[in-house]
């Protein structure tokens, strides 16, 4: 628990008070110093740092990461969702999220260079025009959403 907590608690309980905790206050009360565990890395673009629980390293407690999200067979009102399943929905959703936000991204980028297109802009639209293709194209690319290979903004072309 956190400080706040413990304090809390050992208040609510007839323990008592202190003003600064200090590893020594601590020990005085029967608790253990819980230091921050090194974060888990590695894994996919749909895995994440999350605790999972502590653990006690050269007699010292530190917090506890694990890649996840970790799921399991669940029975709801008699259905069983596995745990496949519930990958597989969770993939989606994250797939969906990440294509918007590349989209956004990409409407962005044609609408910054709209100007380009109109009939007295002092620019080569052709070349323009090929750069807009290619920021429409995104969506086809191997690996979108996750992997993007972004359009290189024309130079010397009147630019703002």
């Amino acid at each position: 628990m956190y400080e706040a907590e413990f304090r809390a608690y050992t208040k609510a309980n007839g323990g008592p008070s202190w003003e600064t905790t200090t590893t020594e206050v601590l020990e005085a009360l029967g608790a253990d110093v819980v230091f921050e565990g090194a974060q888990a890395t590695g894994g996919t673009v749909y895995q994440y740092s999350q605790t999972s629980g502590v653990e006690q390293v050269d007699g010292k407690w530190y917090t506890k990461y694990i890649l996840g999200p970790v799921f399991i067979d669940q029975v709801v009102d008699g259905v069983t969702t596995t745990a496949l399943e519930q990958e597989v929905a969770y993939k989606a959703t994250k797939d969906a999220e990440q294509a918007k936000s590349v989209r956004t991204s990409r409407d962005e980028k044609l609408k910054d260079c709209d100007w380009t297109q109109v009939a007295d802009a002092p620019v080569d639209k052709a070349v323009w025009a090929t750069y807009r293709q290619a920021l429409r194209d995104v969506t086809t690319q191997t690996g979108f959403p996750w992997t993007i290979t972004w359009p290189i903004v024309p130079e010397g072309t009147g630019a703002p």
